[in-house]
Formats: structure tokens, sequence, C-alpha cells
């Protein structure tokens, strides 16, 4: 299987040993960047509705920005991510192993770079998918990227010998894999949390569960939707009467996330 997930807002570009390789649409992120660089600062904050000293970080990330990622101003991306989903993902912590199966098995969705293996080198940015940045002929990153990332996946998935593709990542971010174009089963677990008013879906843990599950993929080498039913992570179980094979789902009681937040 291949897995998708969301980048983050936040970033971690302290030093690394972990080897980087070449993102495969380096070209198009030189063209968004230049395209973004052309911005000042006041309309970036528009453009991302970002305060003013984000807005003036991310002018000055844009104007800084290289053709060329070198071990000096960039990092692989799986590091550098360390938003909620990579709290869960902790790739840090993975085996060299494991990380070898992460980069034929994991994608992360980006506005800038489309599609990113675990070790491909970034530069600092942000820039959301969700973003209307203007490119040439193209409105919005949605428009840019088209069905660029999907035949991407279609590629990615064939080498691998897998027809199915994990949605472990945001709306805003898979909005940008063109279904018409993708020959992929989708597979898009959803995770509830033990509330007074019934089961529901809590974005912060949410995303640290879809981390998780991407972990858990990968360390347990998940090749089929019927594997990620074992996923326990947090103490999740899976509710096999609210699941279809496409949106299994997960459920955590009070209990299982205080047991959870006592033994962290």
């Amino acid at each position: 299987m291949l897995t998708v997930i969301s980048p983050a807002k936040k970033l971690d570009m302290s030093a690394t040993d972990l080897a980087p390789t070449l993102p495969d649409f380096q070209e198009d992120a030189n063209l968004l960047a230049k395209s973004a660089s052309r911005l000042s600062a006041k309309k970036l904050g528009a453009l991302m509705s970002i305060s003013d000293s984000l807005a003036k970080l991310n002018y000055d990330r844009f104007k800084a920005f290289a053709p060329a990622s070198t071990p000096d101003n960039s990092k692989p991306a799986a590091l550098c991510f360390a938003g909620d989903t990579y709290t869960g993902l902790e790739a840090k912590t993975l085996d060299a192993d494991e990380m070898a199966y992460a980069q034929d098995h994991l994608r992360i969705l980006s506005g800038l770079y489309g599609l990113l293996k675990p070790r491909d080198a970034i530069q600092p940015y942000r820039l959301e998918m969700g973003s209307r940045l203007k490119t040439g002929r193209k409105n919005t990153l949605y428009d840019y990227w088209g069905d660029k990332i999907a035949l991407k996946l279609n590629e990615d998935a064939e080498a691998q010998g897998t027809d199915t593709l994990v949605n472990c990542a945001s709306q805003e971010y898979f909005g940008a894999v063109d279904l018409n174009a993708l020959n992929l089963t989708v597979v898009t677990p959803t995770f509830l949390e033990d509330k007074p008013g019934g089961p529901k879906i809590v974005s912060f843990f949410a995303k640290q569960a879809r981390g998780a599950m991407a972990r858990f993929i990968v360390q347990n080498r998940v090749t089929s939707a019927d594997g990620l039913q074992d996923f326990d992570t947090g103490g999740y179980s899976y509710q096999p009467d609210q699941s279809t094979p496409e949106n299994p789902v997960f459920f955590r009681s009070e209990a299982a996330l205080n047991a959870f937040r006592e033994a962290s």
C-alpha cells in the first residue's frame, strides 16, 4: 500500500544525519517559490491569512529559496515537518529499515513540492494547498497541480505492486489528488473520540492518529486494508459495525485516552 499524509506548518530545521533525496517535482517547487517571492509580505499574509510576523518570515524564506537544495539550506521532509501528524509519525525514531520502507510506501502532500518522499530535501517554507497563488495561467495551487500528483501516485503504486492508497491526509491536501486520474482504491480511516454528545472527530487528536496510522503501516509492513484493523496505537480500537472497506472507523474511549496520556 501507499499512504499519504499532510505536511505541517511548524518546521524543525535542526541538523540530521539522514541522507536526503531529491523531490520529484523540484522544478515545480522552484516555479511556485518564484511566484510567491514576487509577492510582498503583506500580500503573502493575506494569501495565507497569517500574522504580519509570519508573513515576513515566509517572505524572507521565499526570497532566499534556492533552485537546488543543499545540506545547509534543507532537511529531509519527514524530519523537517513538526506538526501534530508528525508527533504521531515520530519519524526520528524509525530505524534504518523502517525509514527505507517509508521511503517506498509513504508520501507527503505539499502545496509547494506537490508530492514528497520522507527523505526528500525541502527548504523551509509555508504554502497551504488551499492558497490562491497565481502562477502563469493557474489561479490556485489546485489548478496548478491538476492531475500531476495523482499520476505520480499511480506510478509509485505500480512500482510497489499495489493498487491501494491509504488517505491519512486532511481534506485540504487530499483535495489536490485528482480522483478522476487516480487508478487506486482509496481507504480513508476515521478516528473518533468519546464525547458527552456521542463519538466525535477532534481535529488535534485526528491529526496525531493519522500520523500514528502511517507509522503503524510502516512498522508492520501492512499490505492490505484489512491489516489496518489491528491499529490500536493511543488506545484506539477498530469498530466493525461502523466501518466500510473504504472507511475503517476507530474509536477511543475516555479511559483509553487517559491511560495513553499517563503512559506517555
